[in-house]
């Protein structure tokens, strides 16, 4: 669609802007606003090292879980009332964390809060789709923008307001955004303005379409159904996932994605304790470091989609957020003095740019928009279960020895092991390529 066939962005459809960014801001602030409550919790009842792994391990989980589940409900109830539900259920989640008495129920009510969660990360993208064809860019940096606003937005202020109201009431708060978030779709589910039942999404952009308008914005170089795809589930998306399997430029894509997923979810479940018992800081200044840390994800997630389609920058990107992280990793290690966490954080941060290079490398290494929605629900598909292990694991080290030093070794070490995945994925080939220089056409 051209530029002179787009309509304003809020013409006509006011109520499904503030529905985006409301579900989108949902959707991380459901993550980033318990771990640096959990020392405050810990005063009221002990949580072990496991469960707190546990609570790391559940966004995957639920994410990898809900990403099969998702499209089945969606053809029953239609996009605008399955939002509803995930919605709700985030609600209902936040709500009754703030009311547990163990961490058994922390645990339980972790685990529905990204059951809701897990199923708004597969409904958006097709509701960009659907609602904005016209304004697809700019959509979707407002999209990424809430998302990662609402990665550091919840540490900086969920301990002020624990200390001023409890930490119940500071994890109960962000309910209020899902909640918010309910209403603009009933609205126009109530006005009619939907058919939930009977969408069908639009055909997308390729990638060839897509770095072709490049210069226009960033953003739509991505074809947004390849940023969160449902699993396959014709005969036809099963043979092409089981060819997939055999491409190892589809491995390193996978390694990508799955470290940088283990680096947010290990972080957003232990970086706050680590500061604490590491730096001697109290909780509050654990809050606004492990914002800082999402802060740091935020320039990368608007720069790297232009570095990589206009300069090919795939393999320099990798080091950097490799070597970045290796050295706050080394840094929280061997001089965790409280006036050098800054430092250390930042550098650590910066393998936040992995997380945008996966989404851009499903859409560039697929030839067509139906091979990168499949590309997409392998990626995810690995790099969920390879990330629900981590916080888990991560927590077992401590507990076992005592100290974090072994646990943040095992970060490093991944980091490590994704350089080379890294240099494969730099290939400037799609995995149509690979498959027919190996086993003839695709």
């Amino acid at each position: 669609m051209t530029a002179s066939s787009a309509r304003p962005l809020w013409h006509g459809r006011a109520l499904a802007v503030l529905g985006v960014l409301l579900c989108a801001f949902s959707l991380r602030s459901a993550v980033a606003s318990l771990s640096p409550m959990l020392d405050l919790i810990e005063r009221d009842f002990p949580l072990a090292p496991t469960v707190v792994g546990l609570i790391g391990a559940a966004p995957p989980v639920c994410f990898g879980l809900f990403g099969l589940v998702t499209p089945v409900l969606e053809r029953r109830l239609g996009l605008e009332r399955l939002t509803v539900l995930a919605l709700a259920t985030i609600t209902v989640g936040l709500v009754l964390r703030g009311l547990v008495g163990d961490s058994t129920g922390l645990l339980l009510t972790t685990a529905l809060i990204f059951a809701g969660v897990g199923m708004g990360n597969i409904l958006m993208p097709p509701l960009v789709k659907k609602y904005f064809p016209d304004r697809l860019g700019l959509m979707m940096t407002l999209y990424t923008s809430a998302m990662a606003l609402s990665t550091f937005v919840p540490p900086l202020i969920a301990v002020p307001v624990a200390d001023a109201m409890g930490w119940r009431f500071s994890i109960a708060l962000w309910g209020a955004f899902a909640l918010a978030g309910v209403v603009p779709w009933i609205l126009m589910l109530l006005r009619g303005r939907v058919d939930a039942s009977t969408w069908v999404p639009e055909p997308v952009e390729g990638p060839e379409t897509a770095a072709a308008e490049s210069a226009q914005t960033s953003t739509r170089d991505i074809p947004t159904e390849a940023l969160t795809g449902p699993i396959p589930t014709t005969p036809a998306d099963r043979r092409l996932f089981g060819r997939l399997a055999r491409i190892p430029l589809v491995w390193a894509v996978s390694a990508v994605f799955a470290t940088s997923s283990t680096m947010a979810y290990v972080s957003f479940a232990w970086l706050p304790a680590v500061f604490i018992d590491i730096g001697g800081v109290d909780a509050a200044t654990a809050g606004l470091l492990l914002s800082l840390f999402g802060t740091v994800a935020l320039p990368a997630s608007l720069l790297v989609p232009v570095l990589v389609v206009r300069m090919q920058a795939t393999r320099p990107l990798v080091l950097v957020g490799s070597i970045g992280g290796l050295v706050g990793l080394a840094g929280l290690i061997l001089a965790p003095a409280p006036g050098l966490l800054v430092l250390w954080t930042v550098l650590f941060g910066v393998n936040g740019v992995l997380f945008p290079l996966a989404l851009v490398l499903i859409s560039i290494r697929a030839r067509t928009p139906e091979t990168a929605v499949v590309l997409s629900s392998f990626v995810q598909s690995v790099g969920y279960a390879v990330a629900a292990v981590f916080p888990v694991l991560f927590g077992v080290l401590h507990a076992v020895s005592g100290s974090w030093t072994w646990s943040l070794l095992l970060l490093g070490a991944v980091l490590i092991v994704v350089i080379p995945f890294g240099m494969v994925a730099g290939r400037r080939r799609t995995v149509e390529d690979e498959w027919e220089s190996r086993h003839g056409a695709w």
